[in-house]
């Protein structure tokens, strides 16, 4: 019983939740400027570009001091290539990614959706506690090759917002406002860091937004945030970033 009440207190109850949707990058099956063969296998995610590969979800955030993984114990859902979860250490906050088949580029857009409307709500238990992502996250993000510019998502297929239901989102994909921002909006999310323009859309955003939304600052201060990491590692200007996010200069 001791042992069993130690791994439930491993997750704070008032832990807050981020779900990332990863579309693994794919040459076969994806409308993209193919890339390496290595990088762009959609069914290989350990050596993804945006998973495996060096700026890939798992690798970067793996590789991180800010982050800590935790081992889930609960099986990968259905087109789910690799999931894993991270802790972030200064807030506790929990960040579940998953990897999804690249030739399940729907699948993943939707269920981005789904989640951030309410839906789906996914337990999960990891090192002996249960933990709830999907419908129940309160950051939810997508991170891939915009795939809205190959799917023709119609209205009836996003789900209609639960009751109450109020989330935060990041789409890491190129143009991404114009694509997925009538859909966020009906899906009743709060679209925080979105794109106007082509993006390499690696890890490093990811965690520099994120662990910005994670002090509780404004939108403009995630943006701010993912606009610094892409000029780092992009070398293109903090100008420039700043307009691919929309983010504002401080005054």
């Amino acid at each position: 019983m001791l042992l069993v009440l130690l791994a439930a207190s491993t997750f704070a109850r008032s832990a807050r939740t981020v779900h990332v949707f990863v579309a693994v990058c794919d040459n076969a099956n994806q409308g993209i400027v193919p890339v390496p063969a290595a990088l762009g296998n959609g069914q290989d995610p350990q050596r993804n570009l945006y998973w495996g590969a060096m700026f890939g979800v798992k690798t970067f955030l793996g590789k991180s001091s800010e982050w800590e993984q935790k081992t889930i114990t609960t099986a990968k859902r259905a087109d789910v290539l690799d999931h894993v979860l991270f802790k972030h250490k200064a807030s506790g906050t929990l960040l579940l990614a998953e990897a999804f088949d690249g030739a399940a580029m729907r699948q993943c857009i939707q269920g981005f959706f789904n989640a951030l409307a309410g839906h789906d709500t996914l337990p999960l238990v990891a090192n002996g506690a249960s933990i709830s992502f999907g419908g129940a996250a309160d950051l939810v993000c997508f991170v891939g090759h915009d795939g809205l510019m190959d799917i023709d998502l119609g209205v009836g297929d996003v789900k209609t917002p639960v009751t109450g239901r109020h989330a935060d989102a990041m789409v890491l994909c190129c143009y991404s406002a114009s694509y997925f921002g009538p859909h966020v909006a009906r899906s009743n999310g709060d679209l925080l860091v979105s794109t106007y323009g082509l993006m390499a859309p690696e890890a490093y955003v990811l965690d520099a937004a994120v662990r910005s939304w994670v002090t509780g600052k404004q939108a403009n201060a995630a943006r701010e945030a993912a606009a610094q990491a892409y000029h780092a590692y992009q070398k293109c200007g903090v100008g420039a970033a700043r307009k691919l996010f929309g983010a504002k200069a401080s005054p």
